[in-house]
């Protein structure tokens, strides 16, 4: 059977405004160059040996790549932007944030009966579903899933989850989603930091600055409405929910590590069942002391409930497995793309205000995560590029100086054709 190498890490990339807490990230595998081939034999080739510039080429492995990237982009984007509006359209019928985070997170059940599907489908050694399930319970520890390792291991996760959750869905109530989109965001900032304090992570100080950015973001987003209450406490409500969703992260990292495939869908699924099981009783609860109340069930707005939990299933699974098919930096690009989604519907749908500060602030916001995607050898990277831009310039400035000769030589060799392209 062949094994996955990719495997399950705290997500890094960004989030799911509600419920993608993981994501897949690849162990090292072969992979296409990262950047255009160049041709081994030079385009043109005079009598002195100089060459011209290189061809770059484009393989087919690497055009399908950018096409299943530029798919998994889109999808991305589409399925956050689409959940959050939703999440906000429903909240017109059906004022209940805490039933609609319950709701959304038992469909996490369905992740590994997905994950088996495909497994059939693509696996040349079928196993049974108790097989592969046991297989994928070696992740909790030798002895598997027990009742210890459930509410030690999986327990406190399925309430950062919930807490989340409830909070980014809570604050969509209170302030516009384009502020609570772009404010979620400053979750990669809090795993950053999280992680170079607890983890020892190697520090860098391009994320600092990027951190720095988060930070100012949040307080020029405060201001952008004049430090009203409402906003004020939205903005409260983002900001936790983004510190949950990082303190999540950095404690899986923390207490299980990583997980291939088959585990992360094994741990999602595992997250549902506790959802179904503990975490019930609560929206009954609210429900019967009226915090939550809805007069019939025949007004729930079913539709948009079912609607609003398959675009987070479908956020949550091209987000946790599109690693399989392209790299992890294009699925964050997806999630900052769909800030200006929810920007330009919520011009048309609601009395936003666009002025100078908010601009800037979200601006800033999207500069700090775009930085926080950067490798940890990047700056290697623009150093090498530096280079061999600088080592090109000499050569083409050699090459012009030597042109211009008026021997009889350089004459005939002007005169002389090239058939080398």
């Amino acid at each position: 059977m062949k094994k996955h190498s990719a495997r399950v890490a705290p997500l890094s990339a960004c989030n799911s405004p509600v419920l993608t807490l993981t994501k897949v990230e690849g162990e090292e595998r072969p992979r296409d160059s990262p950047g255009p081939a160049e041709a081994q034999a030079p385009a043109g080739a005079d009598a002195s040996g100089r060459t011209s510039h290189p061809c770059w080429r484009c393989s087919r492995a690497q055009l399908k790549k950018i096409f299943w990237g530029v798919a998994v982009v889109l999808c991305v984007c589409s399925s956050w932007a689409g959940s959050t509006q939703l999440a906000k359209l429903t909240f017109r019928k059906f004022d209940a944030p805490f039933t609609l985070t319950w709701f959304a997170t038992n469909w996490n059940f369905l992740f590994f009966p997905l994950y088996y599907v495909g497994h059939v489908c693509k696996s040349e050694e079928k196993q049974s579903v108790r097989q592969r399930y046991r297989e994928c319970c070696r992740f909790f520890g030798d002895n598997g899933l027990t009742l210890k390792v459930f509410f030690t291991k999986a327990a406190p996760f399925g309430v950062l989850w919930t807490l989340t959750n409830y909070l980014y869905l809570h604050a969509i109530k209170k302030v516009n989603t384009t502020d609570v989109s772009v404010l979620f965001c400053c979750n990669k900032a809090f795993v950053f930091l999280l992680s170079w304090i607890v983890l020892r992570d190697r520090f860098m100080g391009v994320r600092i600055v990027a951190a720095i950015l988060a930070i100012a973001g949040i307080v020029m987003m405060t201001y952008a409405d004049g430090f009203h209450s409402h906003s004020v406490i939205g903005i409260a409500l983002v900001v936790g929910s983004a510190s949950m969703s990082a303190l999540y992260k950095v404690l899986f990292k923390l207490l299980l590590g990583s997980a291939k495939f088959g585990e992360a869908a094994l741990f999602l699924s595992i997250l549902g069942v506790f959802n179904i099981l503990f975490i019930t009783c609560i929206p009954v609860i609210l429900y019967f002391t009226k915090v939550e109340y809805w007069s019939s069930f025949h007004d729930i707005p079913w539709g948009n409930l079912c609607g609003f939990s398959v675009l987070l299933l479908t956020f949550n699974i091209v987000l946790n497995f599109g690693i399989a098919v392209t790299y992890p930096t294009l699925m964050s690009v997806g999630i900052v793309l769909s800030v200006p989604v929810n920007a330009v519907v919520d011009h048309y749908t609601s009395k936003i205000v666009f002025n100078g500060v908010r601009v800037i602030a979200i601006i800033i916001i999207g500069l700090g995560f775009l930085l926080l995607l950067l490798p940890e050898e990047w700056d290697v990277w623009l150093i090498k590029l530096l280079t061999r831009l600088k080592v090109r310039k000499k050569e083409e400035t050699a090459e012009g100086g030597a042109d211009p000769g008026s021997g009889p030589q350089s004459k005939s060799r002007r005169a002389r054709p090239s058939f080398a392209r």
